[in-house]
């Protein structure tokens, strides 16, 4: 059993994924933390605190707990929270020494949590296990009109440097953090995001419209994410201005915070001249995912650039065929003409064209679906946990000089 400290400096598994900065990495946290506590290990997960009222610790299961940290103003957005990296550090030592804890392995997530959990595990002399879920490299690549800091890709380089593993969710990511971050390709395993498959299930289609009050009948595109610029929303809604004959364009992520971007998508539509078949709803809770997930006839994944695409995975366990961008992690993710279909990025007409495809052919769409739901079938979590925990049990090892044995709970 390893007792295991998680860094999730700028954002927390207890946020509600699709707003701001809460996405694939927080689903990812709390569903590993889950299936780790049942093969016996433990987790403290260390986020900063962006609320005063908040517990400093929140209990996920017997298991696996939130520790919230003091560190820089409350509503400091993710850019300049780095300035508050060292105090985020230092509040995480003081948790762990005011209760006598003591870790076997920290386990890291994207670039500020990197230079934070290197300094905590040389403190600690335990192995230090990164994962990026985006690097500054590749979005700059693939989105021209926002351009991530130097200071970023520098961050990013030194937390390479200093790691005992790195964790890619896909051979792109690992191809990229060999060729423009100097990593050894042997510090590198390459290990899927996951899916709850017990959750994210078939259901029927006229079952899940009347839970979450869509058309029975009108043929519904779904879009599953946070409202920025890299997700590509504005394709999609480009893509549909192409399609003839009954549609509707369904997004759902983002809040009362993405009021500008919000505004600036629906300014598009009207230009596009379809307005009143886009339909804009927050983030929705994991249960409603289920329905909208399932009410829709066909899932779009857009982005520019995505590590893993979680949320294509979700729609495939759903049983719904994903028209998505060939970039990153979907390459993996999507299976073109078995799960769905793959199209080249920033290009609305072929997204459009596939589109249209599958909604205008129920015979096709259904065989899709079935073909997605088997092959999310083999990213359950349970199978996720048990490569992280190989990995868990190599370092700890090591630095331990003995062999580390899996132990399921």
């Amino acid at each position: 059993m390893c007792n295991i400290a998680v860094v999730s400096v700028h954002t927390s598994p207890l946020a509600r994924p699709g707003t701001r900065d809460s996405g694939g990495l927080n689903v990812y946290v709390r569903s590993l933390g889950r299936e780790m506590a049942r093969r016996g290990h433990t987790m403290d997960v260390f986020t900063r605190r962006t609320d005063a009222g908040s517990p400093e610790i929140t209990e996920l299961d017997d298991n696996t707990r939130v520790i919230q940290v003091e560190a820089g103003p409350l509503d400091a957005d993710k850019r300049a929270q780095r300035r508050h990296l060292d105090e985020f550090r230092r509040g995480v030592i003081a948790f762990q020494e005011r209760n006598a804890l003591s870790y076997d392995l920290v386990h890291s997530h994207y670039w500020m949590s990197g230079w934070v959990g290197r300094t905590l595990a040389d403190c600690w002399d335990a192995p230090h296990v990164v994962m990026f879920h985006t690097l500054a490299e590749a979005k700059n690549r693939h989105h021209l009109g926002e351009r991530e800091p130097k200071y970023r890709i520098a961050g990013e380089r030194t937390v390479v440097a200093g790691a005992d593993r790195i964790i890619c969710a896909g051979e792109g990511e690992a191809r990229m953090l060999t060729d423009l971050y100097r990593a050894q390709r042997s510090g590198i395993s390459v290990i899927p995001c996951g899916v709850d498959v017990d959750h994210f299930r078939p259901i029927g289609q006229a079952e899940a419209r009347a839970h979450v009050g869509l058309d029975a009948d009108e043929p519904l595109i779904l879009f599953v994410g946070r409202i920025e610029p890299l997700k590509g929303i504005d394709v999609l809604l480009q893509a549909a201005s192409h399609l003839e004959g009954p549609f509707r364009v369904l997004v759902v992520g983002g809040d009362e915070k993405d009021g500008r971007r919000l505004r600036d998508l629906v300014r598009l539509a009207r230009e596009l001249g379809i307005e009143e078949r886009v339909t804009f709803i927050e983030a929705a809770s994991r249960d409603d995912l289920l329905y909208y997930y399932n009410a829709a006839d066909v899932c779009a994944v857009p982005s520019y650039y995505e590590s893993f695409g979680l949320v294509a995975l979700e729609a495939m366990a759903c049983g719904v065929p994903v028209v998505a961008t060939r970039v990153g992690g979907l390459k993996d993710t999507v299976q073109d003409g078995r799960t769905g279909y793959l199209v080249p990025w920033r290009c609305p007409e072929p997204f459009a064209e596939r589109l249209d495809l599958l909604l205008t052919n129920e015979p096709l769409r259904r065989s899709l679906g079935r073909e997605a739901r088997a092959v999310a079938e083999t990213y359950r979590w349970s199978r996720v946990a048990e490569q992280v925990e190989s990995v868990y049990h190599d370092l700890v090892g090591s630095y331990r000089g003995v062999a580390v044995g899996a132990h399921v709970a």
